[in-house]
C-alpha cells in the first residue's frame, strides 16, 4: 500500500538549528531515501519551495480568494512530502519515526486511496 509522509516544519525551529545540525538532518534524510530506494519502498517525493512563496486559494460564493502564504491558521507549514509503498501501516509509521524532521516538528502519515 502507498503512504504519503507529509513533512511539516516551523521556520523558527529550523532557523534555531546550527548549519551543522541542518546539514546533519539533510544527510540523514538522504541516507533514508537511499535505503528506501534500495528496498523498493521509495516511490518519490520532493522538498517544497520556501513557505514564503506559497499561496492559499479559497473559493467563496464562486469568487476566488488568493492570499500569500500557505497558512491555514498554523505555525507549521508543509515543507515536503514522500510517497512510499510498503506492506503495512506499521512499516510506514516506522519510516516516519526515522525521518529526521520528526524530531523537530511533525510527519503526518496517510494512506493513498487507490484510483
Amino acid at each position: 500500500m502507498k503512504y504519503v509522509l507529509m513533512i511539516y516544519n516551523n521556520p523558527e525551529t529550523w532557523e534555531d538549528l546550527s548549519s551543522e545540525e541542518q546539514g546533519g538532518l539533510i544527510g540523514e534524510a538522504r541516507a533514508l531515501v537511499a535505503e528506501l530506494t534500495a528496498s523498493g519502498e521509495w516511490v518519490g517525493g520532493e522538498a517544497l519551495a520556501a513557505w514564503s512563496r506559497g499561496r492559499t486559494v479559497r473559493v467563496r460564493d464562486g469568487d476566488p480568494i488568493i492570499t500569500d502564504g500557505p497558512f491555514v491558521e498554523a505555525k507549521e507549514y508543509l515543507a515536503g512530502y514522500c510517497v512510499i509503498d510498503c506492506a503495512t501501516e506499521e512499516r510506514a509509521l516506522e519510516i516516519a519515526v526515522r525521518w529526521p524532521d520528526a524530531r523537530i516538528c511533525a510527519i503526518e502519515v496517510r494512506p493513498v486511496e487507490p484510483p
